[in-house]
């Protein structure tokens, strides 16, 4: 296997790893509230947080970010305790602006989740210089795996809402409350003081 495809295959399983179910929280917290029609809108979210998390992985992993890893591993559960919160607020489903505040939690948090992942690709790189095309890769295998976390939240909500009749507000406020509690538990774990 190339490079590319290696870097490509440990970025998908960084965020699909049941192990770190943290990222797989945040994504599923995140798109909890949207259903397969609203793909553009999940498009819209999942690029914002892509952006996010791929600006902070480059910059730490070029050195030029340094930050203490045990309050990003705290503030990560933290990022899903928020997220998993701004559900409970969704009253109405049909946004009255163009770029909803999710937007934008989705844009920083994914500066604080890519510190989370850049430890992790820094390791595998080593003193390797030249590493524009592991970089690439792993984001793209990240957003690979992240592709199939939203696909199942979306088709999991298709079958309680729209095939088992669940109220949807009852469905997400449901699944929210234990994301948050989850996230809660790991924010105790990793308290960094």
């Amino acid at each position: 296997m190339n490079d590319f495809g290696l870097y490509f295959e440990l970025g998908y399983q960084h965020i699909a790893d049941l192990r770190g179910i943290d990222h797989i929280l945040f994504v599923m917290a995140l798109c909890l509230r949207y259903q397969f029609q609203d793909w553009r809108k999940i498009l819209v979210l999942v690029t914002a947080f892509t952006i996010g998390h791929s600006i902070t992985l480059a910059m730490s992993v070029f050195n030029l970010l340094d930050y203490p890893v045990k309050w990003i591993e705290f503030l990560i559960p933290v990022t899903i305790m928020v997220t998993a919160i701004s559900n409970v607020f969704v009253k109405k489903f049909v946004y009255k602006t163009r770029f909803p505040v999710i937007y934008f939690f989705a844009l920083f948090f994914g500066l604080i989740h890519g510190l989370g992942f850049s430890n992790y690709l820094k390791s595998l790189l080593g003193t390797n210089t030249n590493i524009v095309s592991q970089l690439l890769a792993f984001n793209l295998g990240l957003e690979a795996g992240q592709l199939l976390i939203v696909t199942g939240v979306l088709l999991i909500s298709f079958i309680f809402v729209s095939i088992l009749k669940c109220n949807r507000r009852e469905y997400i406020l449901y699944l929210t409350g234990g994301i948050f509690a989850v996230a809660v538990q790991m924010a105790i774990e990793r308290l960094p003081f």
